[in-house]
């Protein structure tokens, strides 16, 4: 059995470098993205990396792009829309545990629904705090820590967050 899988991954691996020029993890050669979406009862066209990590309750719209690393915390209810973009690397969370650990166990987790709307960008590495919502056509720049709501059509990057400008709709 371990030959025939290795002959299947050099194999896959061969093609995708030709293909593509690109190297991935052993998982991504033998995991249809589409179908781990569909699985997980995202809407049509969406796809979601073998590397990704989903916990809860998590809903993702129609063809939206969840990459390779990202964590989709859904403990406390992810909704994400359609035509999508959520880069490496991303975190999104909906629950928090520091008045547990600060309360020495004592205290509960807090959870809180968290919201990306429609056609919004998602730069690698974003970490998105619990019950926040992202309003639809927003641009989140690279390396952000999302601590407060995003209206629509924003442009906003830094950490902590600062909306720097609005989405020009063609």
């Amino acid at each position: 059995m371990y030959k025939k899988l290795l002959k299947l991954f050099l194999k896959k691996r061969d093609i995708t470098k030709l293909k593509f020029n690109r190297v991935l993890p052993f998982g991504e050669y033998i995991n249809d993205r589409w179908e781990k979406a569909k699985y997980l009862g995202f809407g049509d066209g969406s796809s979601i990396y073998d590397s990704a990590i989903v916990i809860g309750n998590v809903k993702v719209g129609e063809n939206t792009w969840i990459g390779p690393n990202v964590l989709l915390d859904g403990s406390g209810n992810l909704e994400i829309g359609s035509n999508c973009s959520i880069s490496a690397g991303v975190q999104i969370y909906s629950h928090d545990s520091i008045n547990w650990a600060i309360s020495g166990g004592k205290e509960k987790y807090e959870y809180s629904k968290t919201i990306i709307e429609d056609n919004c960008y998602i730069a690698p590495n974003v970490i998105i705090q619990k019950g926040i919502k992202i309003g639809k056509g927003s641009i989140i720049g690279a390396n952000s820590f999302i601590n407060k709501n995003i209206p629509a059509n924003s442009k906003a990057f830094g950490t902590p967050i600062k909306i720097k400008g609005n989405v020009i709709d063609n």
